[in-house]
């Protein structure tokens, strides 16, 4: 039997600051605690996060976090196996944030830490939740990144596409700020479709019309922008109709394309289970579209609870767990990383931009 271990995880590659406590004894995790403080108001006269600003936040809330977790679980320090932290890809300042805290905490407690990729956090947290077996698709969906994941092993994937520009959480808070709703974008898109018709506006279903798992989505975004344009040209500003249709219009043309390339990733990695993950999997039309597809192809469909699909450090601990047990341990000299993929030897995807592919 696996020995049992407790790791705290911390969690600060964007905007919310998160720490959390969590047990593995074989199969999935306990989830002993999780805190997440969001940053929302903090940037909501930004239009978006502002790196700057979510930096110093994180300086400021890391220790009543994780001290906040550790309470909750009932905890101390001198109970842990160790210390997990997201050691990229995000933004720089707030990756230095946590991963400076866990070297404090491991170097003061005496405790083993190790650096994770928040990605990977994401891809495994099916087996926190759920014991899955590998392999397993992975779909993974949020406001960074969306990419398709064949997840052979903890520390195995392979990417079978991605997103070639914007992935479908910046083009929800971008599609969101031109409509003049607020941030964060996809909740209240979101709930402006639920009103709207999705067949009015002819949105393109990008790359569909190519071979291959790869997404795009500037292109979508764009023809929104022109709509909405056409609309505000003709009648002098946009009804609160236009608005709820727009939006329907443009969640059902990302639902359309990620179900359509998820058969593709399917027949290109044929397994029994897709998993998926990240703030994006929290959109219930989108969830629907994809478990149809799993219905269609006698596929097991496997999602995280929704708190579990937004950033967390109960991900970032779990992830940590099974890097432990392949006997990885970071020292001091571990590094932030604004970029990390996955899959490292994959060939960096259209847009990627001189340094390479952030995930």
């Amino acid at each position: 039997m696996t020995h049992p271990l407790t790791f705290l995880g911390i969690e600060s590659s964007c905007d919310d600051t998160a720490a959390a406590v969590v047990r593995a004894t074989g199969g999935a995790g306990e989830i002993l605690s999780s805190v997440v403080r969001g940053q929302t108001a903090l940037h909501a006269d930004f239009g978006g996060v502002v790196p700057e600003i979510a930096a110093r936040a994180h300086v400021e809330r890391l220790d009543l976090c994780i001290a906040q977790a550790l309470a909750q679980a009932g905890a101390r320090l001198t109970d842990l196996d160790g210390i997990a932290v997201t050691a990229g890809p995000g933004l720089i300042g707030g990756v230095l944030s946590g991963l400076m805290t866990a070297k404090a905490l491991a170097a003061a407690a005496g405790l083993p830490m190790v650096g994770v990729n928040h990605l990977a956090g994401h891809a495994l947290t099916p087996r926190l939740i759920d014991g899955l077996e590998f392999p397993y698709l992975m779909l993974l969906v949020s406001g960074g990144h969306c990419q398709f994941l064949a997840v052979e092993g903890p520390e195995t994937f392979r990417r079978l596409g991605s997103t070639i520009d914007d992935a479908p959480g910046e083009a929800f808070d971008k599609i969101a700020k031109l409509l003049a709703l607020p941030q964060p974008g996809g909740p209240h898109v979101e709930r402006e479709a639920a009103g709207g018709d999705p067949r009015r506006f002819a949105f393109p279903r990008p790359l569909l019309d190519r071979p291959g798992c790869d997404l795009s989505f500037s292109g979508l975004k764009t023809a929104v922008l022109r709509a909405r344009d056409e609309r505000v040209a003709a009648q002098r500003g946009l009804t609160a109709q236009d608005r709820r249709d727009l939006c329907a219009g443009f969640q059902a043309a990302v639902a359309d394309v990620l179900a359509e390339k998820t058969r593709r990733a399917l027949a290109a990695f044929p397994v029994s289970t897709i998993a998926v993950a990240g703030g994006v999997a929290a959109n219930r039309a989108i969830r629907a579209r994809l478990e149809t597809v799993c219905d269609e192809t006698n596929t097991r469909f496997v999602a995280p609870p929704l708190a579990l699909c937004t950033d967390n450090a109960a991900m970032i601990a779990w992830a940590g767990i099974e890097r432990f047990r392949l006997g990885h341990c970071d020292g001091p000299n571990l590094t932030a990383r604004s970029r990390w993929p996955l899959d490292e030897g994959a060939a960096p995807v259209i847009g990627s931009g001189k340094r390479g592919a952030k995930a």
